[in-house]
């Protein structure tokens, strides 16, 4: 049994880019110290679209394109981008990924951290989906670690989160 740290989209469009927040820009040297803190294996995940994003469903309801694989707002932030070298990247088309889901299902894991952004749409989402194939299993959402869309947004997902039996630190 081990331990694993999920870093949700630390992408360049998420923290300075095209949809960048201050709340995201602040959490990034919390980020780099418990991932390089952490004992256990780490996983990354990276949001990616294709040049037809506008035309997808996200893309309609959210008109900013953003990472489009290849560009510069696609890759990992550079502080960060050092430290997946050797690690195992998740490119997820939608908030939350089954491959991610399944590859955590097929190892021996009992305790899953998840970091990253943005709290209330692919971290909550991951989560969930997550809990969902792996009940049993301890999750924990670090909140100093995360970043939402909106500062209330990403409290309200923390409380989301917290009621489907995700531990909040």
């Amino acid at each position: 049994m081990s331990k694993i740290l999920l870093v949700i989209d630390m992408q360049k469009d998420f923290i300075d880019g095209a949809l960048g927040t201050l709340e995201a820009v602040s959490i990034v040297p919390t980020v780099l110290e418990k991932i390089k803190n952490f004992d256990g294996e780490v996983v990354f995940t990276k949001d990616t679209h294709s040049t037809i994003y506008p035309m997808t469903q996200e893309g309609k309801k959210l008109p900013v394109p953003h990472c489009i694989k290849g560009t510069e707002g696609w890759e990992l932030d550079a502080a960060i981008a050092p430290m997946a070298q050797g690690c195992r990247i998740f490119e997820k088309p939608t908030f939350g990924s089954i491959e991610l889901a399944e590859f955590l299902a097929g190892g021996d894991y009992d305790e899953i951290e998840i970091i990253g952004l943005c709290t209330d749409i692919c971290v909550i989402s991951n989560a969930l989906l997550i809990k969902a194939y792996l009940p049993e299993v301890k999750i924990t959402v670090d909140s100093a670690c995360c970043a939402g869309v909106t500062v209330e947004s990403h409290k309200n997902a923390l409380s989301a989160m917290k009621m489907c039996q995700i531990d909040i630190i």
